[in-house]
């Protein structure tokens, strides 16, 4: 016989756990798109909630009051956050890339609107966000982050977190870093190719000056980044290899510096 009796400590206690996996999904890569329904990603929590809170063994969370409760409250939105925004923060990679792009290309100032950042992106950068959503989709990366979370109530349980603000700024630093050297790899073919091209327009410019480098170089150089653009498009799968090395290493990273 199944028993549903549901007491009002094991309430409290599955709302603590509906606050770290709500505040994750809302900040983490692919399921805080803006495009899905409020309501659907709220759905969505409670029911990964209600499998966690069937899996987690129930410890005995200590408070006081409400306001002891309301701190606790806080720190799990804080370590969901933290989780989600681990991996999200990724993304700014492409990003990067994409503004070296199109600053070598001539389109730094061609800009369009990206409804995932709420901010104006590069059009290259904006072009292979997308694709790397579309590879993290593909590959299953979805189905890693979200099990990151679940399998974060087994190192930081309830209740549980000792945040090592030390060990978050360190990782922190560590990842700019890394963004840059991953952004620069990512935009490198093409700035290569560009710097190769105003070598050559240099040498052109001395031989023959009467021709207008400037307005020929500006046409090449749209025309050779889009040539190289469309023969690296099969690196796609390399470039979100290092996006999703990089969103792993923050996600463990995020997770050590909060038990």
């Amino acid at each position: 016989m199944v028993d549903y009796t549901f007491s009002l400590l094991a309430f409290e206690y599955f709302l603590l756990i509906l606050v770290r996996i709500t505040s994750f999904v809302f900040v983490a890569p692919f399921f805080s798109l803006p495009n899905a329904p409020g309501r659907v990603k709220i759905g969505f929590s409670f029911f990964v909630a209600l499998l966690v809170f069937g899996l987690v063994p129930e410890p005995q969370v200590a408070y006081d009051d409400v306001i002891g409760y309301a701190i606790i409250v806080l720190k799990e939105g804080i370590t969901g956050l933290l989780i989600g925004f681990a991996a999200n923060i990724c993304n700014s990679i492409v990003l990067l890339a994409g503004n070296i792009i199109d600053m070598n290309m001539g389109l730094s100032m061609a800009t369009e609107y990206d409804p995932i950042t709420r901010t104006n992106a590069p059009i290259t950068g904006n072009f292979y966000n997308y694709m790397v959503l579309m590879l993290l989709l593909v590959s299953g990366m979805h189905r890693y982050v979200l099990t990151a979370i679940v399998e974060s109530f087994q190192l930081i349980p309830v209740n549980g977190q000792l945040f090592q603000w030390d060990s978050l700024m360190e990782g922190m630093l560590e990842y700019m870093s890394q963004s840059m050297i991953l952004g620069f790899r990512i935009a490198l073919p093409v700035f290569a190719c560009i710097m190769i091209l105003n070598c050559i327009l240099g040498v052109m410019a001395k031989v023959a000056p009467q021709m207008n480098m400037f307005s020929v170089g500006m046409q090449l150089k749209i025309l050779t980044g889009m040539v190289v653009l469309l023969l690296t498009i099969q690196l796609l799968p390399y470039v979100a290899d290092f996006i999703y090395t990089e969103m792993k290493r923050m996600i463990v990273t995020m997770i050590e510096g909060m038990y």
